[in-house]
């Protein structure tokens, strides 16, 4: 990242499992602090015309991934502050785990495998729980919690009521002094 973006833009970065509700949450909170809200699978999407199940059916895992930090540079790099939901395994690469080190304040949505999997049981953009969802998301967390912590500045649970959520990340970023509310 270059310094000049490091020293105009303080974004909020929501990271987590699939189903931990970044999304829905990161709208919410992107509203209340009347900034732009950018979601890293729908701009890869929108970047590539392709839905995310089939970039990861046609050209695999690694291709995706190669998308997924090219984007999240690219909005982390923009200058204007924006509340960003980063896609779920973001988290997998060092040079993602080095952008969000400086990407401002990074917010860790986590909830139990449980209430993930009754969040994403009937989806189909989810290509990775295909077989086994309960499985693959018990073993996502295992790889996954000790580089959510990593990069997080605040861990917030995900499984309370989102107004609950809002609420407690939006306490976050008043008290970080480094996002402006």
């Amino acid at each position: 990242m270059t310094e000049s973006a490091a020293a105009t833009a303080d974004h909020v970065v929501l990271v987590g499992m699939m189903g931990v509700g970044k999304s829905t949450v990161g709208r919410r909170i992107a509203s209340a602090l009347d900034r732009p809200f950018r979601d890293t699978d729908a701009e890869i999407e929108q970047r590539s015309g392709r839905a995310v199940a089939e970039i990861f059916a046609t050209d695999g895992e690694a291709v995706f991934r190669s998308l997924e930090s090219d984007v999240l540079r690219a909005l982390i790099e923009e200058p204007t502050s924006s509340v960003i939901a980063a896609a779920g395994g973001v988290v997998l690469s060092p040079l993602n785990r080095e952008l969000l080190a400086h990407a401002g304040l990074v917010v860790w949505l986590k909830a139990p495998v449980e209430v993930l999997l009754g969040r994403v049981r009937n989806g189909t953009h989810r290509p990775a729980l295909a077989d086994d969802p309960r499985g693959t998301l018990m073993q996502m967390e295992s790889t996954r919690q000790d580089l959510y912590a990593e990069v997080a500045d605040v861990v917030v649970d995900s499984s309370l009521p989102i107004a609950a959520v809002v609420s407690s990340i939006l306490d976050a970023v008043a008290s970080s002094g480094r996002v402006e509310r």
